[in-house]
């Protein structure tokens, strides 16, 4: 992955960015740090677009040859990312692709897909810290 979510500070009541466990496809790798989309029945993938039900950023790494199927996932903390286009500290983000770029969201659009807000003001593809609150 060309881009990916790093971490660098994590909150909650045991400072473990409140994961969570999630299933996932056998077959599929997930590169640790991959924002991650929500599907049903309590099941994530890899972000592929803009929008949608985010279930967080993945906090392992998810070999397509393991035959695992659950992955732990990062909902809470401080997190380092690339910009998809201009964002201003204190905008509201959103997951923007599996690239794990985030963009800004007008207020005009849906939120199933925020994810947080800017910690910093950032230019397209350029790298800034952003509040993860799922």
């Amino acid at each position: 992955m060309t881009y990916e979510i790093t971490k660098v500070e994590l909150f909650g009541e045991n400072r473990d960015g409140d994961q969570m466990t999630y299933t996932c496809a056998s077959g599929t790798a997930i590169p640790k740090g991959s924002l991650l989309t929500l599907t049903d029945p309590r099941t994530v993938a890899a972000c592929v677009a803009s929008g949608g039900a985010i279930a967080g950023i993945a906090a392992m790494q998810k070999s397509g040859s393991d035959f695992s199927t659950e992955i732990s996932v990062w909902t809470n903390g401080i997190f380092e990312a690339y910009a998809s286009g201009a964002v201003t500290a204190g905008d509201k983000v959103q997951g923007a692709s599996d690239a794990a770029f985030t963009n800004t969201v007008g207020e005009a659009q849906a939120f199933t897909g925020v994810i947080g807000f800017a910690l910093e003001t950032a230019a397209e593809a350029e790298q800034f810290t952003f509040r993860l609150q799922l």
